[in-house]
Parts: structure tokens; sequence; C-alpha cells
């Protein structure tokens, strides 16, 4: 643990300035705003391209993306499980400089913060309750007419593995006002970088893209089969990393989850 520990902090300090010197770069690109979003853009693919590279090399973690003969050649709704930082760094690329919904106070931060509004990112105030989903939809509709994939996370905060589901009602009511397809994403990436760790551990973090589920459905009926077939597949990722053998230590409430989650994974699969 003591070497991992180690590992995990060089991580840590490469990652902060592989991303302090990209957003320089991506801020002073706005400074020319013929060239702010080619600017961003670039420094966004290769600040996913370094950090995966970092992640492989210092703490052992590798990705692994499958299903992308699932995605749309239009708009969609991207909805994604979220566990885990890496999530944005291995989803990223994948659907060619997505609109990201993020929460407003990103936005502060700063350089990164000028960074994302280059990038068109969707940012939500959550403190506006019902005025922060209207804004949410209103700047998605706007990027859909652009032809861009909105890409979301339908739980709002990272979650820890085989947790207890918790989906917000916003993916489906953007749904139901874009009327475009949402494309359901399955991970388990917070077994290797989990949800404020300060120990990165090594494996392989995989992904699936699912079929999209296509415009025309109840919002309810969505947001059910949505949340249902994500946690299926991030259930099966999830216990199929476990029985290979996972590197950190099972704690005795993530093995409570683990032996919950067969038990009713038949279940989840019906």
């Amino acid at each position: 643990m003591i070497i991992q520990a180690i590992r995990s902090i060089l991580f840590y300090l490469a990652f902060g300035l592989v991303t302090l010197v990209l957003a320089t770069v991506a801020s002073i690109g706005i400074l020319i705003p013929p060239y702010a979003k080619k600017v961003a853009r670039f420094c966004a693919t290769v600040w996913t391209r370094a950090v995966k590279f970092l992640l492989w090399l210092v703490v052992g973690i590798r990705s692994r993306v499958t299903g992308r003969e699932n995605i749309p050649s239009g708009p969609c709704i991207i909805a994604s499980k979220h566990q885990s930082d890496l999530d944005t760094v291995v989803l990223y690329p994948e659907f060619n400089h997505p609109a990201f919904a993020a929460k407003v106070e990103l936005a502060a931060i700063p350089l990164v913060g000028a960074t994302m509004r280059a990038l068109d990112i969707i940012f939500i105030d959550r403190k506006k309750r019902g005025g922060a989903l209207a804004s949410l939809i209103e700047q998605s509709r706007l990027a859909i007419q652009r032809g861009r994939h909105i890409f979301i996370f339908p739980e709002g905060t990272r979650r820890l593995p085989l947790a207890p589901r918790d989906y917000r009602f916003g993916v489906a009511k953007l749904y139901e006002a874009l009327d475009v397809p949402v494309l359901p994403v399955a991970l388990n990436s917070g077994l290797f970088w989990g949800r404020n760790s300060l120990i990165l551990w090594p494996g392989t973090a995989r992904a699936t893209i699912l079929p999209p589920i296509p415009p025309g459905l109840g919002a309810k009926e969505m947001h059910e089969m949505l949340t249902n077939v994500i946690e299926a597949e991030s259930t099966r990722l999830a216990l199929e990393a476990v029985e290979k053998g996972l590197s950190r230590p099972i704690s005795a409430q993530f093995r409570q989850r683990i032996e919950s989650a067969k038990k009713n994974l038949p279940k989840q699969n019906s």
C-alpha cells in the first residue's frame, strides 16, 4: 500500500502540472477569438491522452471502452454512470467534443473555468432548483441545434461502486424536451480511482456504451429504462472485476455491497 500511495502522489503531482500547463495554453488561446475553440479542443484532447498515459505509466490504470458502434450519427444525450474523475478522461475523446453538463462552481476555478467556457460547457447552478433545469434544457437545445452531443451524469455526482442508485429525473425531462436518443454508459472506474480517494489502484477500468434509447417514450418510462440498463451493466462490470481479482483492499462495507449485488443481479437482468 505504501508503494501505491507514493505512486498515487506522483500521479497527482504530474496530473496537476499537465492540467495547469494545458489550461494556461487554452486560456491564452481565448485571447485570439478566431482560434479560441480550436485551441481549447486541442488542449482538451492532449489533456485526456496525457492523463491516460500517466495513469498507465505511474499508477498502472488502463482503460477499455466497448460499444462504440452504438453511438448515433446525429445529436443525442449521453447519460453516464459516474464513479470517478477517470470518467471524463476516458469518455470525452469517444464523442467528438461533447457539450458536458457541469456544476457552475467549476467555472470559478482559475484557468480551468476559462477553458471550460471555451469548450461550451453547459454550467448548471443547482441552487436555482427549477431554474437550473430550465437553463439546462435551453443550453442543451442550443447545443443540439449545433449538432453537438450532450453529456450528463444522471446521478449528479460520483457514486461508490455498487452503491444504491440515485438517478435524478432531470435527464428524463431533458429527453422529453429535446426529442433525441439517450445513450446510456455503464462503467466500473470507481474500483480503481475512487471518489475522494488518495490512493489509485492498478487494473483495467472498463466502460460500456449501451444501445441508445430512442426518442418518443414517456419521461417516466425512459427514466426507468435508463436506470435499469446502466445499473445492470455497471454491476456486471464491477462483479466481473472483483471475480478476476482487485489489487485494492476490500472493506467490510464494500464486501457487503458485493454480496448484495450478487443476490440482486438476476433480478436486475430480468
